[in-house]
């Protein structure tokens, strides 16, 4: 079974993403900081992060430049997921290495788009 690192600062949030994605057939480990995730990371690589920016103890941006220099950690397929809309934000997201960028709120027909368009899951074409 695949799996996912939800990384949130909001146990809410975790709570709804782990909802959402185990219905899309992933295993959820989860973490409530950068610091967390990468020591998760370091444990066990998963397939997928769906990650938060703005978390105390280390950022997703932080985060995100420590996972992609590990052993295995251009691996994953990296979801930033966050409030922040801007331009500058989103380009400096990608650049950092994320695959793809959502926004909050979400729900489960963004999540599976967005995990579709980096080939995590394959969505079943309409007749």
């Amino acid at each position: 079974m695949r799996t996912c690192l939800v990384v949130d600062d909001s146990s809410v949030i975790r709570k709804v993403a782990r909802r959402i994605l185990e219905g899309l057939d992933f295993q959820i480990v989860e973490a409530e900081d950068g610091e967390k995730a990468l020591e998760a990371c370091k444990r066990s690589m998963p397939d997928a992060v769906l990650l938060d920016w703005n978390m105390p103890v280390m950022d997703g941006y932080e985060f995100l430049g420590h996972l992609r220099r590990l052993p295995g950690g251009e691996m994953p397929k990296v979801v930033f997921c966050t409030t922040e809309n801007g331009i500058d934000h989103i380009a400096r997201a990608l650049e950092a290495g994320a695959n793809e960028y959502i926004m909050k709120p979400f729900d489960k027909d963004i999540v599976a788009a967005k995990f579709a368009e980096v080939g995590l899951i394959h969505l079943a074409t309409p007749i």
